[in-house]
């Protein structure tokens, strides 16, 4: 049984994985050691959820270990870096046995499944949060950044939009819906995808990338800013599940506005030259994942909403978390 910090780390976190080739030194001293292979470069990413906010208190600790890393593995995915070590700092308000054991499932299961080992942390008492700081190697020069995209471009998102806002809402039951069509959804907010092997594939054909996680119409905006460019999106064009579909009982526009809203969903968002789509679709053929054009890259700047090219004034905005709680 674990009694402290010590007792949490060896039981729960050490020895759990088979060590990689580039770790020299992983839990157990003070820092990590790992090489990098001539000619790459480290991709870096730290995300926070919070109790409460990113997830409910009473969640199930296996799901809540999945998105932890599957939102951090997404920030590696958006840059082209394929997953290589995590740090984990986990606060917890007591040791809680019952919770920790599911939550390391959960989280080795999907780290073993991209081959990314855990190489440090801390644990300490409080209210209940996690910090993953994750890593990535990418080819020199080959990462894929937000202020690539040029006038001209096709601008894409990979997936379906929307799922994840659907499965948030039945999760706070602020919504209902038939029983297999509520655990569809829920499952697709807790466990998105990560689209690892579409940012390693982008790389080279993709002028500017970045992932969903506070929604289309947010997160298109930081592609613009960093690029000095406008987008415009058709909201025709935005890929839509038959379960949000069916969610909003056929309510087309109302179908659209989540897709354009809902966040942590995780897919990539990202712009390509006209003149790349064939590369593009060589590209993606082998991911087995789906991909949508949903607009262009056009001079100016900030964002436009078309539908069958005529202006659209909807008041949308994405996820923020100083305003949006009790998630």
């Amino acid at each position: 049984m674990a009694k402290n910090e010590f007792d949490i780390i060896n039981h729960y976190f050490a020895q759990q994985q088979p060590q990689r080739d580039d770790v020299a030194l992983a839990i157990g001293d003070d820092c990590a050691l790992v090489d990098v292979a001539a000619n790459y470069q480290v991709a870096i990413s730290t995300d926070s959820l919070v109790a409460g906010t990113h997830f409910l208190v009473d969640a199930d600790p296996a799901l809540v270990a999945y998105k932890a890393l599957a939102s951090n593995l997404s920030d590696l995915a958006a840059m082209g870096a394929t997953p290589a070590w995590v740090s984990l700092a986990l606060t917890l308000p007591t040791i809680d046995e019952a919770w920790l054991a599911p939550f390391c499932h959960g989280f080795f299961e999907l780290a073993n499944k991209y081959n990314i080992q855990l190489i440090g942390g801390d644990t300490t008492k409080g209210p209940l949060s996690i910090t993953l700081t994750v890593q990535g190697l990418v080819p020199r020069g080959q990462a894929l950044t937000r202020s690539g995209a040029q006038v001209g471009d096709d601008i894409y998102v990979t997936g379906d939009l929307g799922d994840s806002a659907a499965g948030l809402a039945l999760i706070l039951n602020q919504s209902h819906c038939e029983p297999a069509l509520a655990a569809a959804l829920v499952e697709r907010h807790f466990k998105a995808q990560p689209r690892v092997n579409v940012g390693e594939a982008l790389r080279g054909i993709a002028s500017a990338a970045l992932d969903i996680s506070d929604g289309v119409i947010a997160d298109v905006k930081h592609i613009s800013d960093r690029s000095q460019v406008a987008i415009e999106i058709d909201v025709e064009q935005l890929p839509l599940s038959a379960e949000l579909l069916a969610f909003c009982h056929g309510d087309r526009q109302q179908a659209q506005q989540l897709a354009l809203t809902s966040g942590e969903e995780y897919e990539l968002c990202f712009t390509a030259p006209k003149a790349n789509r064939d590369a593009l679709k060589l590209a993606l053929a082998h991911t087995n994942v789906k991909y949508s054009c949903i607009g262009k890259v056009v001079a100016g700047h900030g964002l436009s909403l078309l539908q069958l090219d005529k202006p659209l004034s909807w008041q949308l905005s994405g996820w923020d978390h100083f305003v949006v709680t009790n998630k």
